[in-house]
């Protein structure tokens, strides 16, 4: 799942992005609004976490580009400082899916971004099993014919992936695309080592295929 936070604040951006990735999300940040259309016309985001009061180029021109771009196939989340009722029903009316008042507590906004990675694609179950593996994404546990296995956030991310084709090809691009964020460089070995370490936990018999040329898939 991917995500932009669009927040002038520096440090509650990096605060969110940071919460949001230790969640198995991969997320981007940017600072000011013109950024943050440059990103959205090259990649289409899951939920775009959006500050309505940006100076410059306002939230509201933001949200704007984004459903022009991308209709409602990614969900805006917009925050602001504002509290009263007048501002909310403009930034609904604008095109946001839902509404965050500052302050507030990290867990909620947690909530509100997986509530709209539900709508925003047809929904998967929450629990994903195949191969003796369950996976609930709600509790962030995994198990393997009964035994708890403690993954880090980016493994729990890519099984989650994998469990979700149910069978099917993952390619390499795609894990990157749906796991990773601008952070990581594309020249490193950061998934195929991800990869090996999720299959040394998962134990024997191993469960992650590798076609070569192809990509991954959960036996």
């Amino acid at each position: 799942m991917r995500i932009l936070v669009v927040e002038d604040d520096q440090v509650l951006a990096n605060t969110v992005a940071r919460g949001l990735r230790q969640s198995a999300l991969a997320v981007d940040v940017v600072y000011n609004g013109d950024d943050a259309i440059e990103r959205i016309s090259i990649t289409r985001y899951d939920v775009v976490i959006l500050d309505r009061d940006l100076p410059e180029v306002h939230g509201d021109e933001v949200c704007h580009k984004i459903v022009e771009l991308w209709g409602g196939a990614v969900r805006v989340l917009m925050m602001t400082g504002a509290v009263d009722i007048r501002s909310r029903v403009e930034g609904l009316n604008l095109g946001a899916d839902d509404y965050l008042s500052k302050p507030f507590a990290f867990d909620e906004l947690l909530a509100r971004v997986n509530a709209l990675l539900r709508r925003s694609k047809p929904a998967s179950p929450l629990v994903l099993q195949r191969g003796g593996i369950t996976l609930d994404s709600v509790r962030f546990e995994v198990t393997r014919d009964g035994v708890p296995i403690r993954l880090a956030p980016k493994e729990f991310a890519v099984l989650r992936v994998l469990l979700a084709g149910d069978g099917a090809v993952v390619s390499a691009e795609d894990l990157l695309e749906r796991v990773w964020d601008e952070l990581t460089d594309p020249f490193t070995n950061s998934m195929r080592t991800t990869i090996a370490s999720l299959r040394r936990k998962l134990g024997p018999p191993p469960v992650i295929e590798t076609l070569v040329g192809a990509g991954y898939r959960i036996r």
